[in-house]
């Protein structure tokens, strides 16, 4: 046995020295060994109570923490008893370390972390003999807490008492938390266990243990008054008034603990009620944290009966507590000034808590108790709290501000329920509640005047945003039961607020945000306000085509108008603070239609976004952001922006179309790793491509007079075109990472301009005003230089794409010529994640080009589906590798699609494709047999419809020929049967949504065959398929009748019963 713990301790230390690394792994092999053997409990016992030839304990304090580890493993999750034996041993051993270390020792003061340790590890014996073996268990520890009367004058041993307290906890925690047993895995042993352990401490012990913890708690009360009194202010004194507050935290924390489990007759009386009430205003902050949590705590008990639950409350009388206590912090809290004392704070918190949680039960009491009287009673109670609530609201530190939160949502909850069904107005009490309520609200919605958003770090600013988000609710429950009430006053606030700083009185930066803010979220509030122009104008209702040509000048604002009037009329946005110009511009970029009614806010709206606060501010964030609100408000006005002002505005911001170039910092990076990651990281310049386009979108605006227009945009590209030049010039191979990654942004840039301008119009209409046609194709061009040049990168492919994607927006079929070389060039060099991102590509250039497209796509069609059959061909391996396939077979279905669907669907028959047409058709008659693949199996349904409008009706081709010969004899023997069997299959399953809308596909191609080849169709129906698959002659003539004369719609539902009808039957 000696050898044995000797290793064992050895063992333990080794583990624990990070220096032993030769031995280390050893040693915890040993260790894990050790704790399999299902005696290793004994060794544990042995080395944790051993006694040293001092008096003291022989081993370590790290070895004994591991041997208690060990018995809280033997102990826990036991399903079966102790052996009397095994009993025996453990609790002779625990009880006589008890007596040696709390009785009569220093309570293992040299190793504090230990006391809590073995409280859990007693805690677990205790539940595991409680019930059949140690009954007494409380007996005897009440047993050990006097002392013996030489070793101390106190009347109960403060070690004794303390871990006493700590079990009692950690039995709480164990049978009644369910925070913790929720954490746990459940286990129904454990569980019918615990049970069972807290109905027998009810039976047995719960008035002693009640008794004992509260005598105690009163003898060290006591015991503090005597301390306090002591004027000498010797060591010895402090210590014992130390040890006393000690005693009596830890003695309200334990009282805390179990008041929810046990018999509130016990826990709730007159000397208790007294006691608790001293403490919470105790000196002490760990006891009255700790009293104003047994109090919550009470308060929160269940009771069955709503009157016992009334009568509890009236006997705490809390709500007359609560008022004095709040209002003395308060002004303790006003004393301090901008001294923060953080634990009286907590204190403050801890009130407020206990106030949400009377709150909470007293709006049971008054909206879920059938009994009339209790419901009277707990209102009036209820109308003496909301005051302190108010007051706990409005505290200056978010964290006691929020406490309250969920008692003001009931309470603001049950108003919107009751006002539902009244139809009288609010009663006074109540709308007075709500003014105060809003008092508070808009004062909480300001930043903090100290505060400075911008150096706040990340979590402080999203905790106040979530504090406004908060509080918004709370406006908008109000709202709900007093609309006028809650307008009048934000609207009131801001309107007062931009007046007084417009007639030159100084404002409070985070009055002026305010002011701001409450107009931006004015919109979102007044629900009840009309869309458009009518939420800012008293106008009367215009049709849509003649809006542009109405003055609404004349007409009267609404509130919100008025407020954004006055907003841009009072110069705020010149206020000398970040904050409160970027709520400015946030919220003038919000309200873009405000300015269509009063025309004359545009101009200064727009001088400050251009101005130096904005667009031209030193901050670089405040520009990025900037960048995008101008871009937002310049397309939401273009019709509203003269073509004067467009000009203004493009020579105000010229300077600032220089290309902002960033690189990412990289650790040993390769040059393509630089590039990618210089491209997929969000820069300055992300943000400045939202000025390109706006350049694009004023530029637009000179429509009637091209060639300034022209004139005016080959200036704004020259620029970029000489840095283009420049920068393609400097590339000598692909270290020069700076000069392609300035290519790619002015690639990108010239696209965003394009993109500015207005799409352009397929047919053209008459009269219509082309952009600046020319100029564009010299954009186009030079980005082609440069990709012939530099097309083995990544970077540069991209966005060229991403450039043309915009400029065939803009210029439509008038690039057409440019499009060979630039395929030819994104195919030279390319990659397979490319692939996804080139077709959705191709398929925008067949909608813009259509049939300037078809020799380019002639030539392409083939080789690419070739390549995209190989990849969809090739095993997949893991999770992104499944992404890829999927994404990439989604994207290649929808590709032939809308080439099938186009103008350009003979590129599948053309001399150059058509021996692969077998394959892509049995291809897709794959995909259409495949259930388990919803998506594709529905577009190549989809596919096959669009085919059979193209190849084989004869009306969609000149002289009632068809476009492909034949084809109707393979829809006939090959597509009908395949779309037929698989409504038999298994897997077909016409429970699920994604099979629903294949069989919706299904119908529309059934009618698409019945629309195309007309009575032949109907004769292949009625007289040679359906008789063929044995449906009856009745049958098959309705089918097909319904298929030939109903709307798609009808079809599709007629279609869907009719084949859940025979499924069922089958």
């Amino acid at each position: 046995m000696d050898q044995s713990l000797d290793q064992f301790v050895q063992a333990i230390l080794i583990a624990y020295d990070p220096l032993q690394s030769a031995l280390h792994n050893q040693a915890l092999e040993y260790l894990s060994a050790i704790q399999r053997d299902p005696s290793a409990w004994r060794l544990a016992l042995a080395i944790f109570v051993e006694a040293g030839q001092n008096g003291g304990r022989k081993h370590p304090a790290q070895v004994r923490f591991f041997a208690l580890r060990v018995l809280d493993e033997f102990l826990d999750r036991r399903s079966e008893p102790l052996e009397e034996e095994t009993f025996q041993t453990l609790q002779q051993a625990l009880l006589g370390y008890i007596q040696s270390e709390y009785l009569f020792g220093p309570a293992e003061s040299e190793a504090s972390f230990l006391r809590n340790k073995f409280a859990h590890t007693l805690t677990l014996f205790f539940l595991c003999t409680y019930i059949d073996k140690w009954p007494t268990f409380f007996t005897d520890f009440f047993g050990l807490i006097h002392p013996p009367e030489s070793t101390s004058s106190t009347t109960f041993n403060p070690h004794v008492s303390l871990l006493l307290f700590h079990v009692v906890l950690e039995i709480s925690g164990e049978v009644a938390d369910q925070i913790l047993k929720s954490a746990r895995n459940f286990d129904a042993a454990r569980h019918a266990r615990d049970i069972n352990v807290r109905d027998a401490v009810r039976e047995r012990d719960a008035p002693r243990i009640n008794e004992a913890v509260l005598t105690i708690v009163a003898d060290g009360v006591e015991r503090m008054g005597q301390f306090r009194k002591d004027t000498t202010g010797s060591s010895a004194s402090e210590r014992e008034l130390d040890q006393a507050v000690e005693v009596v935290d830890w003695g309200i924390r334990t009282f805390a603990s179990y008041v929810g489990w046990i018999d509130i007759n016990l826990t709730v009386t007159r000397d208790t009620v007294s006691l608790l009430f001293t403490l919470l205003s105790d000196s002490s902050l760990a006891i009255r944290l700790a009293t104003a949590l047994a109090l919550t705590r009470i308060v929160a008990k269940g009771l069955k009966e709503p009157m016992d639950k009334l009568q509890l409350i009236k006997v705490l009388s809390l709500g007359q507590v609560l008022e004095a206590l709040e209002e003395r912090t308060r002004n303790e809290q006003v004393a301090r000034g901008e001294d923060t004392d953080e634990g009286e704070e907590s204190y403050r918190e801890a009130l407020g808590k206990l106030l949400n949680v009377l709150g909470l039960e007293i709006c049971k009491l008054t909206d879920e108790c059938p009994d009339e009287n209790v419901r009277s009673e707990a209102t009036q109670l209820l109308e003496q709290i909301l005051p302190v609530m108010l007051h706990f609201l409005a505290d200056q530190y978010d964290d006691t501000c929020s406490t309250v939160f969920s008692f003001l949502s009931t309470v603001l909850y049950s108003y919107k329920k009751q006002r539902k069904s009244a139809t009288d107005p609010l009663e006074p009490s109540k709308r007075s509640f709500l003014s105060s309520l809003l008092t508070v609200i808009l004062e909480k919605l300001k930043w903090d005047e100290e505060s400075e958003p911008d150096d706040m770090d990340e979590d402080d600013q999203a905790a106040f945003e979530e504090l406004r988000k908060e509080l918004r609710v709370f406006m908008d429950s109000a709202l709900v039961i007093d609309p006028n009430l809650v307008t009048d006053s934000v609207r009131t606030l801001a309107l007062n607020t931009l007046t007084a700083y417009q007639n030159g009185v100084s404002l409070k930066w985070n009055d002026a945000e305010l002011a701001i803010y409450l107009v931006y979220i004015f919109g979102e509030m007044n629900k009840s306000g009309g869309k458009g122009r009518a939420a800012f104008c008293q106008a009367p209702a215009v049709d849509k085509d003649k809006r542009k040509e109405t003055d609404y000048s004349g007409y009267p604002l609404t509130s919100h108008g008025e407020m954004i009037y006055t907003l841009v009329q009072s110069g705020i946005s010149e206020y000398p603070h970040k904050t409160v110009a970027m709520q400015f511009f946030e919220t003038i970029a919000r309200y873009g239609d405000f300015f269509k009614v009063r025309k004359e806010c545009i101009m200064p709206a727009l001088q400050a976004v251009v101005g130096p606060r904005g667009l031209h501010s030193p901050d670089s964030s405040t520009r990025s952001r900037l960048y995008y609100l101008f871009c937002k408000f310049i397309k939401e006005c273009r019709n509203e922006v003269t073509p004067e002002l467009a000009v203004q505005l493009l020579e105000g911001i010229r300077d600032l179309l220089v290309i902002q170039v960033e690189l990412p910092e990289l650790e040993n990076p390769e040059p393509q790793d630089v590039l990618t990651e210089a491209v997929a990281a969000s820069t300055a310049f992300d943000s400045q491509l939202y000025l390109f386009e706006s350049v694009g979108t004023l530029i637009s605006l000179l429509y009637k007079a091209p060639d300034q227009a022209s004139s005016l945009l080959l200036s704004t590209i020259r620029p970029l075109l000489d840095d283009l030049s420049g920068s393609l010039q400097a590339v000598k191979g692909p270290d020069d990472v700076m000069p392609i990654l300035r290519v790619h942004h002015v690639i990108m840039a010239l696209g965003n301009v394009a993109k500015g301008f207005p799409e352009y119009p397929s047919p053209v209409p008459e009269g219509y005003h082309a952009p600046p046609l020319e100029v564009f194709r010299e954009i186009g061009q030079a980005i082609l230089v440069c990709l012939e040049a530099m097309n083995v990168f990544r970077v540069v492919r991209d966005a060229t794409r991403f450039a043309f994607a915009r400029l065939l927006g803009t210029t439509g079929s008038n690039i057409a010529q440019l499009i060979p070389p630039l395929m030819a060039n994104l195919l030279a060099h390319f990659e397979p994640t490319e692939l996804i991102d080139f077709m959705n590509f191709i398929s925008l250039t067949i909608h813009k080009l259509q049939g300037d497209f078809l020799d380019v796509l002639d030539q392409l069609v083939g080789p690419l589906s070739s390549h995209i059959n190989g990849i969809l061909a090739q095993p997949v391996t893991g999770t992104d590798d499944q992404v890829v396939h999927m994404d990439t077979k989604k994207t290649y279905l929808s590709l032939l699609t809308t080439i099938v669907g186009s103008k350009l669907h003979t590129v599948f028959i053309s001399e150059r494709n058509k021996g692969q047409l077998e394959i892509l058709l049995g291809s897709m008659l794959s995909l259409a047999e495949d259930p388990s693949d919803p998506s594709s199996e529905k577009a190549a349904f989809s596919f096959f419809g669009r085919a059979v409008s193209a190849w084989a009706d004869p009306s969609t081709a000149g002289g009632g020929q068809q476009v492909f010969p034949g084809f109707e004899r393979f829809v006939y023997e090959r597509v009908v049967p395949t779309a037929f069997a698989i409504l038999s299959l298994p897997q077909f399953n016409i429970k699920d949504g994604q099979i629903v809308v294949v069989l919706h596909e299904i119908a529309n191609l059934m009618q698409t065959i019945s629309k195309a080849r007309k009575q032949e169709a109907f004769d292949f129906f009625v007289n040679v398929f359906l008789p063929s698959q044995n449906w009856p002659q009745p049958t098959a003539m309705e089918f097909a009748t319904k298929m030939r004369d109903l709307d798609p719609k009808a079809f599709r539902k007629y279609f869907t019963d009719f084949v859940r009808a025979s499924r069922a039957g089958s």
